[in-house]
């Protein structure tokens, strides 16, 4: 196998162990160690367990991709929080190489070389009012990343500077349809950031 090869993954943001073995007509095993060498090599990154992408590739990844990874890498998740209002430009605050989502599994923090990906754990009843980006990844709407982060500033569990954020871009119909189901402690501070 030589670098020529190695190539043919590169149409994949990511690849499994079996892809290679397939792309390569080898045995399982043997894809494993291979992408171990690699992983080693600095060739290949590893995602998590039997799934990789190239070095190469990685450096050339938009925005995007690494959202399609953040939710690949914690499932199920969606962009929120930061990252999400920052997409959606209603922030001056841009979080380069750290990427926030909500989960219902567990709060954790994933590094693959130079990236963050947050994860904070909602309960299940506030995993809601996240929308698929065409084919390709979950994110929260504005008004419900918003809320997400305030609900977690009202417990003392995360930073947020409001300076940063532009409240007039939000439609307070929606985050009025959001609020019920949220802790009267989130709900007074949403409504007088929102001025509802």
């Amino acid at each position: 196998m030589n670098y020529s090869d190695i190539q043919k993954l590169k149409d994949k943001l990511y690849f499994t162990v079996n892809d290679l073995a397939e792309v390569f007509q080898i045995t399982i095993e043997s894809a494993r160690v291979v992408c171990s060498r690699y992983a080693k090599k600095n060739i290949f990154i590893r995602l998590k367990n039997n799934f990789y992408i190239l070095d190469q590739k990685w450096g050339n990844l938009i925005k995007e991709d690494f959202f399609k990874i953040s939710n690949f890498l914690q499932v199920p998740s969606y962009i929120s929080f930061m990252t999400a209002l920052s997409h959606y430009e209603v922030t001056t605050q841009v979080q380069r190489n750290f990427f926030e989502s909500s989960s219902f599994k567990r709060t954790k923090q994933i590094e693959v070389k130079d990236a963050v990906f947050h994860f904070y754990k909602l309960k299940k009843e506030y995993y809601f009012d996240f929308i698929k980006s065409g084919s390709a990844f979950f994110i929260a709407t504005q008004e419900k990343a918003l809320v997400d982060a305030i609900y977690l500033y009202s417990f003392g569990k995360y930073k947020m500077d409001f300076h940063s954020i532009d409240f007039d871009k939000f439609e307070i119909d929606k985050i009025k349809k959001i609020l019920p189901v949220y802790p009267l402690k989130t709900r007074k501070i949403v409504k007088k950031l929102c001025m509802i």
